[in-house]
């Protein structure tokens, strides 16, 4: 199973950016799936979560900014951020929690992609 996140760049402040993420590999099921960041320095943190029925989770930073969203039907996750900070200048990784059959499934951490926000 591999996880290839896209999406990234630099945005102005203020300016929006998507990121998705899709998973690939021999997939029975995709449970909860997740976006990271860390920016330098600093260890690295939940943005936003999803679960496979569509209940969605944001660190309080991000609240009101970003959405999370997925489509089942594609394995994939998404990330629309709004709003942009200098702040959330992190590279940002997508993990998901993989079952590739019934009785076995672990989690799985897509590359990351590198956002900045910056004038």
């Amino acid at each position: 199973v591999q996880l290839q996140a896209s999406g990234g760049g630099l945005v102005q402040p203020g300016g929006s950016l998507g990121l998705s993420c899709v998973a690939s590999g021999s997939i029975f099921r995709i449970n909860i799936m997740r976006w990271y960041r860390q920016a330098p320095g600093k260890q690295r943190e939940s943005v936003a979560s999803i679960t496979s029925g569509g209940m969605t989770d944001y660190a309080d930073l991000v609240k009101g900014r970003f959405t999370i969203s997925r489509d089942n039907a594609k394995n994939t996750v998404y990330l629309q951020m709004n709003s942009l900070k200098p702040e959330d200048t992190a590279v940002y990784y997508c993990n998901a929690y993989v079952q590739t059959s019934v009785m076995y499934g672990r989690e799985y951490w897509g590359q990351g992609t590198q956002v900045t926000v910056s004038s």
